[in-house]
């Protein structure tokens, strides 16, 4: 049956980037994990307790919504992740490398959030839905400011590597 209801495709998204934060939060200590660089590892760190509290925003638009909480399998998602994994797992990169490879798949993520929240917000208030779309501005002022802090460390870590290799 076809989607013709605004509301219909609303629910979809906010199902889908709570379906996106829940697998990126599992995936966090692990890229905390892989990251050589300290101040890249406890970026990763914070970003945890972030995406707690931007999991615990959603699953709150839902109730304000009057609806339960659903997430909607996230193929964007997954396929960042897949492609962090294969690279890692193919490549064997050495330290520097992977943490400027895992600079740039942290900042597709941010981007693919800002991307997902912009849409969101628009949509809640557009429905008229004031509440929810407070908690989904957070959501994206958080991410644009991650997003921000990963562009400003990968090009700190871009010169260390690069500049060690010569």
């Amino acid at each position: 049956m076809p989607m013709t209801d605004p509301r219909e495709l609303f629910l979809h998204e906010l199902g889908d980037i709570l379906y996106a934060e829940r697998q990126i939060l599992k995936r966090l200590p692990k890229l905390a994990k892989e990251a050589g660089d300290d101040r890249l590892r406890d970026g990763f760190r914070k970003h945890e307790g972030e995406t707690r509290e931007q999991v615990r925003n959603l699953e709150q638009a839902f109730e304000l919504l009057g609806e339960s909480v659903s997430a909607e399998q996230c193929p964007g998602i997954d396929g960042i992740i897949e492609e962090h994994d294969e690279f890692v797992q193919e490549e064997k990169p050495r330290a520097g490398v992977r943490d400027l490879f895992l600079t740039g798949s942290a900042l597709r993520v941010e981007h693919y959030e800002i991307a997902a929240y912009t849409s969101l917000v628009s949509q809640a208030q557009a429905m008229k839905e004031r509440d929810v779309a407070r908690l989904l501005r957070e959501n994206l002022r958080q991410e644009k400011a991650m997003a921000r802090e990963v562009e400003r460390l990968g090009k700190e870590l871009g010169r260390e590597v690069v500049g060690s290799a010569a």
